[in-house]
């Protein structure tokens, strides 16, 4: 199985090498830049085994790109740490979904009356609406991006009904097929930003439930979910747009 890589940085004005990637699932850091050439350069290298090659990095793309702690402790936060998040950010909050469904969802009495309908009303007074509308009133920007299979799964086709509430209270949703995110080598996670400094992902079990939530803010993987927001904002569809192309394949 090919692996999962994601670009990490480039130290070379972001157009050539050397360059970083990262495994996302071993962690491990893929490195490809010009080679150490010269035989009395090479010769002083210690280890280098058959087959092998050095590679001339320079010391800026490390520091700026490369994974600081592969071995830190996850700093797991409860529900209601997260929620804070939402009251404390002072610019940006911005999401990536990509599940094909979210259990959470399918337990609330709006995901059956949406399966039994195929619409709703939505409750714009709830604690969760009165929180960011409180903030986007004040200029700040909450943002999602959400992949959505082709066609679309019962939830996704739910989340794309329950953002005209997130649009109502002044959130900007985006929607891009999961297709073109491959393509773009959008990573498959689920992760807030907040003010670009601080990640809070996601974690999910197999049967689509939330299991935790993760506080980071290593800054090679804050970079790395900026530079996934940076992509998937910019290809992704305004939701207005990506519904109706939605509704005339119906």
């Amino acid at each position: 199985m090919a692996r999962r890589l994601w670009f990490t940085g480039t130290g070379s004005g972001g157009t050539g090498c050397p360059s970083l990637h990262e495994d996302l699932d071993s962690r491990e850091v893929i490195v490809h830049g010009p080679p150490l050439s010269d035989p009395e350069d090479v010769a002083q290298l210690q280890h280098l085994s058959e087959g092998e090659v050095a590679v001339v990095v320079p010391r800026e793309l490390l520091v700026d790109y490369a994974p600081r702690d592969v071995t830190r402790t996850a700093r797991v936060i409860d529900l209601n740490e997260f929620e804070n998040l939402f009251r404390a950010f002072k610019h940006t909050a911005w999401r990536l979904e990509t599940r094909q469904r979210y259990a959470s969802d399918e337990a609330t009495e709006t995901y059956r009356q949406f399966m039994e309908t195929g619409s709703m009303q939505w409750d714009l007074e709830d604690p969760y609406c009165a929180m960011i509308r409180a903030q986007t009133e004040q200029g700040k920007r909450v943002e999602r991006v959400r992949i959505v299979d082709d066609p679309p799964t019962p939830g996704q086709l739910y989340l794309l009904d329950n953002a005209k509430r997130n649009m109502a209270i002044g959130e900007d949703i985006r929607n891009l097929r999961r297709a073109e995110a491959a393509q773009f080598g959008l990573p498959e996670e689920d992760f807030w930003i907040f003010d670009s400094r601080l990640v809070a992902r996601l974690n999910f079990n197999p049967d689509d439930q939330l299991v935790d939530v993760e506080l980071i803010t290593e800054p090679a993987e804050v970079v790395r979910c900026s530079l996934a927001r940076d992509a998937a904002w910019h290809h992704a569809v305004p939701h207005e747009t990506f519904a109706v192309s939605i509704e005339r394949l119906d």
